[in-house]
């Protein structure tokens, strides 16, 4: 296996920085270097001033709740067989995070790009429609298209700090399988095994998480310290996925994260988030970028792989595939 040096940065401390997104020009500020370096440092961090109306994340929010009090009878006719999770409903006990002793206690519901070019119909599942709740899918896509822009334009700040064209990732994402995931943790029974999530990475490239104003996120820092993540309801956490680590040699990091059962009174009450992940185009081809290889830091993937690929191969370690 070959060894790397660890990316090292002069005078960072160790923290999940809160960053301003607000400013219009993203090349004439700083915004690039404070997320790049919270990607290379930690790889969490947060935004403010996204411009994402506080009112429309907790709508969908709301939707989680109203799409997982359904009857299971109901919900399980959203279930793909064959879709590896990636569409519609997933029940509980079916994910597991690599090593695992246990499935994570969560259901979850997956929805998708609305439109996308034909030539991917066979790796990108339609989204399921959910008639008992009314304008359900046109109230996801609503808040698809805003977070799909938003993921655009935390890759453009991350393209600067990488030092490459601002729109690099542009035309490598614009058909990418990003699913927004709805997730429900239920009340905790002392009879459940396992956690809510055991500690995992995500396999995408970056990660927008809305719903972490609800205690249980808990990030590994590089002490092998768990550090829990609370914020404000108008706070996005975003998170480096391993796409993105895999694809910068590891400069940018993909850090363990995990969602623990509440031990006060908490544990009584069902806790819901919604992440979006942001994926590649399905035949982009996963390759060391050349500015991230250097004789410190040898490339660690010699050999590419279509994001598909990697995906499904990713899909099979978690019981999703």
């Amino acid at each position: 296996m070959i060894k790397s040096k660890k990316w090292k940065l002069k005078n960072f401390k160790m923290n999940i920085p809160v960053i301003s997104i607000n400013k219009l020009d993203f090349q004439d500020n700083d915004i690039p270097k404070k997320i790049g370096q919270a990607c290379e440092e930690f790889g969490f961090f947060a935004i403010k001033d996204h411009k994402i109306n506080t009112q429309l994340i907790q709508d969908s929010l709301n939707l989680s709740k109203e799409i997982f009090d359904l009857p299971f009878d109901h919900k399980i006719k959203y279930h793909q067989n064959d879709g590896a999770g990636q569409r519609g409903y997933t029940p509980f006990g079916i994910e597991k995070a690599v090593n695992a002793k246990a499935s994570d206690q969560k259901e979850f519901w997956h929805h998708g790009r609305a439109n996308w070019n034909k030539k991917y119909k066979p790796v990108m599942p339609q989204n399921e429609k959910v008639m008992l709740i009314e304008h359900f899918d046109e109230k996801l896509d609503k808040i698809y298209n805003k977070l799909d822009k938003l993921g655009e334009k935390i890759l453009s700040y991350i393209s600067i700090y990488l030092e490459l064209d601002p729109n690099w990732f542009d035309n490598k994402i614009n058909q990418g399988n990003s699913i927004l995931r709805l997730i429900h943790y239920p009340p905790i029974d002392s009879a459940i095994k396992g956690i809510r999530a055991a500690p995992h990475e995500d396999i995408n490239l970056i990660t927008l998480l809305l719903g972490t104003q609800q205690e249980g996120l808990e990030v590994l820092d590089k002490n092998n310290n768990w550090i829990p993540i609370e914020t404000n309801s108008d706070i996005i956490v975003c998170n480096v996925g391993d796409m993105l680590q895999r694809l910068t040699n590891h400069r940018l990091k993909s850090t363990t994260h995990k969602v623990i059962n509440p031990m006060n009174s908490n544990k009584n009450l069902s806790r819901y988030s919604m992440p979006f992940f942001v994926h590649l185009n399905p035949d982009f081809l996963i390759k060391t970028l050349p500015q991230c290889i250097n004789n410190e830091h040898p490339d660690l993937y010699p050999e590419s792989i279509l994001a598909n690929d990697y995906l499904n191969m990713r899909l099979k370690e978690i019981n999703l595939k």
